[in-house]
């Protein structure tokens, strides 16, 4: 197989300004070599069958030399690996791509790019701040407020005060003070609006609008770091009238997502969209079966039951998964009622032309229990191993016949704690969609004091479970994940 480098740009850090071209090829990726400012989010899409390189690039210290990193893109690609170089921004907009592709090019090695969305446009536009008005300027110019080591800046700064223009300059905040003094000694005057912002387009973004004369005094006093990027021109008065990010509900509000890996990206997504730093933190995976005569013998009598009933939403999925490995198909329920523990559950369900029959009017397993009381059985309960007795009681109850199957395990991950005990430490929520959320969480953590912890849980058998635990708990109104989002909101 031939070896091949792609060379990716990750954007300025919100994952959802990822290009679908630059997903697509992270999915494929034999090998993935980034940076440090590709966000997490990003670099959770990576396959976990890639070999995975950490090259990543500070001010003043690179952790490995960029012709150490072109050697590696050209020795992985002669090993005929699928490479994946991937880049904060965009590659070609002073990010040393067309560099490491002169290597490439020069063995012979076929290379593509997937060009990033710039932060030179992308974090002002999150600060509120257009670059381009027709009512404050006709030119945009973006500059590099990076020097080789040892060199000074070489920058025209009476071109650019000509220009008249908005003036975007990269990797600057180091030269902040030599930058604006360029410009002033260039004739701009002190009182032109100015900008610097922190972190753009992620939860931790920071912003400050001043003046030319005083920003760097004032970026000194807010200890302003890098990454950041420096926006001068009168569009920048502009940026209060558009602050449309700082404005989101959960603007740099610290969340952890404990669902398990498969399920959460709904919920962080949502949780992003709303200006959240979500940080996913798996506690459990769901398993199917593979080994299960318990169901291929019930799928072998599904004639003989009344109802079909699942309590999450794996249920179905892996139900109708090993339904169809038979040959057989949803033909072979009919004359079954189905009953669904909530809207998620009966989605599933939606999207193999299934619909549930009942649904609880609160979507836990008491409501779903006290809903079915009165059905009329024989029932074929299809859950997780460890699920709820609230069914299995009222069926016994009751005198309605029943088949209690396990269809998947629930297993805890253990990932890796000192991830999120610094985050702990802070003013964080923890989300939890399941009791087993909770067990997991716990037992990842070990002997770590949870009386800090506010835990906002999904329903009250999830939030007994955490308050076991010495855990403080909301709980949302109703067991979806929109209620669990708006309990957020009012913490």
């Amino acid at each position: 197989m031939d070896g091949k480098v792609i060379l990716v740009g990750a954007g300025p850090g919100d994952p959802g300004l990822l290009t679908e071209k630059g997903k697509k090829a992270i999915a494929q990726a034999e090998v993935v070599v980034y940076d440090r400012l590709v966000s997490p989010a990003i670099l959770s899409l990576m396959p976990e069958s890639a070999e995975q390189i950490d090259v990543g690039k500070e001010a003043s210290h690179h952790k490995v030399p960029q012709h150490q990193i072109n050697q590696i893109l050209l020795e992985k690609a002669q090993a005929g690996k699928r490479v994946v170089r991937l880049k904060g921004g965009d590659p070609f907009l002073f990010g040393r791509g067309g560099e490491e592709l002169e290597l490439l090019s020069e063995a012979g090695i076929p290379f593509e790019v997937v060009p990033g969305v710039t932060s030179a446009l992308s974090v002002p536009a999150y600060a509120g701040i257009p670059v381009t008005h027709r009512d404050f300027c006709s030119s945009l110019h973006i500059i590099t407020g990076h020097a080789k080591a040892g060199a000074k800046l070489t920058i025209d700064f009476e071109a650019l005060k000509r220009t008249g223009g908005t003036l975007v300059f990269l990797m600057g905040v180091t030269a902040l003070p030599a930058i604006c003094q360029g410009l002033l000694d260039a004739g701009m005057e002190a009182e032109m609006p100015a900008a610097v912002i922190e972190r753009g387009t992620t939860p931790r973004q920071r912003k400050l609008i001043s003046t030319l004369g005083a920003l760097p005094q004032a970026a000194a006093e807010a200890k302003i770091e890098s990454p950041a990027i420096i926006v001068v021109g009168k569009v920048c008065t502009l940026s209060e009238k558009f602050d449309w990010f700082d404005a989101l509900p959960l603007k740099g509000r610290e969340i952890v997502v404990t669902r398990p890996r498969e399920r959460m990206g709904a919920l962080s997504e949502k949780l992003r969209a709303l200006g959240a730093a979500v940080t996913e933190y798996p506690c459990i995976e769901t398993v199917e079966r593979v080994e299960n005569p318990a169901l291929d013998q019930a799928m072998d009598r599904l004639a003989q039951y009344r109802y079909l009933v699942f309590t999450s939403p794996a249920g179905p999925e892996i139900f109708m998964k090993r339904l169809l490995a038979r040959g057989q198909d949803a033909r072979a329920l009919a004359g079954l009622k189905i009953a669904a523990i909530g809207p998620k559950t009966a989605h599933v369900l939606m999207r193999f032309g299934l619909k549930a029959d009942l649904v609880p009017a609160v979507y836990d397993s008491d409501h779903l229990a006290e809903a079915m009381a009165e059905v009329a059985g024989p029932v074929l309960l299809c859950r997780a191993s460890r699920g709820s007795d609230a069914l299995p009681k009222i069926f016994s109850a009751k005198g309605i016949p029943f088949d209690d199957i396990p269809c998947y395990d629930t297993r805890y991950e253990t990932p890796d704690a000192a991830a999120i005990l610094p985050l702990l430490a802070r003013d964080t929520l923890v989300t939890f969609t399941s009791a087993s959320t909770v067990e997991g969480f716990v037992k990842s953590l070990r002997d770590v004091d949870l009386s800090h912890v506010l835990g906002v849980c999904i329903g009250e058998k999830t939030a007994e479970k955490a308050r076991g635990y010495g855990i403080a708990v909301r709980v949302a109104r109703e067991a979806t994940i929109e209620s669990l989002i708006n309990c957020i909101k009012e913490v």
